[in-house]
């Protein structure tokens, strides 16, 4: 993150060490109480504090608690390290309770993905399914936010020659929402054609059927059209291909 100049806001245990100059010491600053609000219940109160080591750094170092302040237990404490600039003391607490539902939002979308679903048990191996469902989900996200953009998904008029989602968004199953999961849902069914190919051109090599073959190869080529996505590098009605083969 720090390669990449991202903001950050991350847990550290108690014993996280850092370097100081010979002679500086540990500065613990004092508690400030701020109300943490929780999902369904109400808002809890919690307490704060920055530990400064040596001089204030850009890396900034805090420790939060739910119980006493005298003495607070493990349980009941954290530690979190963050980089963010200004003065985050009442704010970064809060920014670092979002990590939950993150997290909870994303391992729905990993079992959704089939996360766990490897029969596999070379590590390397385990590792190349992993980055199958890494993949799947930037796919998944790049057509979700392009999903949400979308002319007719804002209430706007659009033509066939104008909106990317005609006539594919005339399917029965598809999906108007603007959520991940019902992007999932309408990458699936473009994925459909290509699906059923792979499980009947076995049975066409034992019974030819000319007519079947042509009108698939013809569906999958229509499914091969479908574009949302700008084309990095490309400015103008240049879009990328969604490819399912």
């Amino acid at each position: 993150m720090r390669q990449f100049q991202l903001p950050y806001i991350v847990a550290i245990r108690s014993n996280h060490g850092v370097l100081m100059p010979k002679g500086q010491r540990v500065r613990y600053n004092r508690w400030h109480a701020y109300d943490q609000p929780l999902a369904e219940h109400p808002t809890q109160r919690r307490y704060i504090r920055e530990i400064i080591f040596g001089q204030r750094r850009p890396i900034r170092y805090y420790q939060i608690t739910k119980g006493s302040t005298d003495n607070p237990d493990r349980a009941d404490s954290w530690f979190i390290m963050t980089n963010l600039a200004g003065d985050v003391l009442l704010s970064v607490g809060r920014q670092y309770t979002l990590r939950t539902w993150i997290e909870y939002g994303f391992k729905q979308v990993k079992n959704e993905l089939g996360w766990h679903d490897y029969r596999l048990t070379e590590y390397s191996s385990i590792e190349r399914w992993w980055e199958l469902v890494f993949s799947a989900y930037l796919l998944v996200s790049r057509h979700a936010d392009a999903f949400q953009h979308s002319p007719q998904l804002k209430g706007e008029n659009a033509t066939v020659s104008s909106s990317p989602l005609l006539p594919f968004n005339q399917h029965p199953f598809w999906e108007l929402g603007m959520t991940w999961k019902s992007a999932l849902n309408n990458l699936r069914l473009l994925r459909q054609p290509h699906c059923c190919w792979g499980w009947l051109e076995p049975w066409l090599q034992v019974f030819p059927i000319p007519e079947l073959i042509y009108g698939l190869e013809q569906l999958m080529n229509w499914m091969d059209t479908f574009r949302l996505l700008p084309r990095p590098g490309l400015k103008g009605p240049n879009v990328l291909a969604l490819k399912v083969a």
